[in-house]
């Protein structure tokens, strides 16, 4: 009996951190990067990507539909849960955490201590949305 597998899961393979494909993502501030490892997150279906946050650059607070489980690959990642921006709400994860995040759920990062790298495990579409329109970097008009 022949089984089912899901998209781009159908053949054993290793993905190796050195042969990532690193590019920018319209949603995200132009330093920061998305490689996408498993499945396509523009279409249903799990998929899981790694972002990789330059130190400084914040992520602005935003909620995705689909609920999302983070993974800590290196650095420290900060994340806080609400509408506003606020440091006081940051907290700091180390390498290894995992974090379930709810989808809906509005939060931000701060990449406050140095680089980080976030794998995201999820169930596609990957979705985006800024709570504040002009905080969005697709909103950004070029000059």
């Amino acid at each position: 009996m022949s089984r089912m597998h899901q998209f781009d899961e159908e053949v054993f393979r290793a993905i190796r951190a050195e042969d990532l494909e690193w590019k920018p993502f319209a949603a995200y501030p132009p330093a920061a990067r998305l490689a996408v490892l498993v499945g396509d997150p523009q279409q249903p279906g799990p998929y899981v990507i790694r972002v990789r946050v330059p130190a400084g650059t914040r992520m602005m607070p935003h909620k995705h539909p689909e609920d999302r489980i983070y993974t800590v690959m290196s650095g420290v990642f900060y994340i806080g849960l609400g509408e506003q921006f606020d440091e006081s709400r940051l907290t700091a994860y180390a390498t290894g955490t995992v974090i379930v995040l709810p989808g809906d759920q509005p939060h931000f990062h701060w990449a406050k201590s140095g680089d980080y790298i976030a794998q995201v495990t999820a169930i596609g579409p990957l979705g985006m949305n800024y709570i504040h329109p002009d905080d969005d970097p697709r909103a950004q008009k070029s000059v």
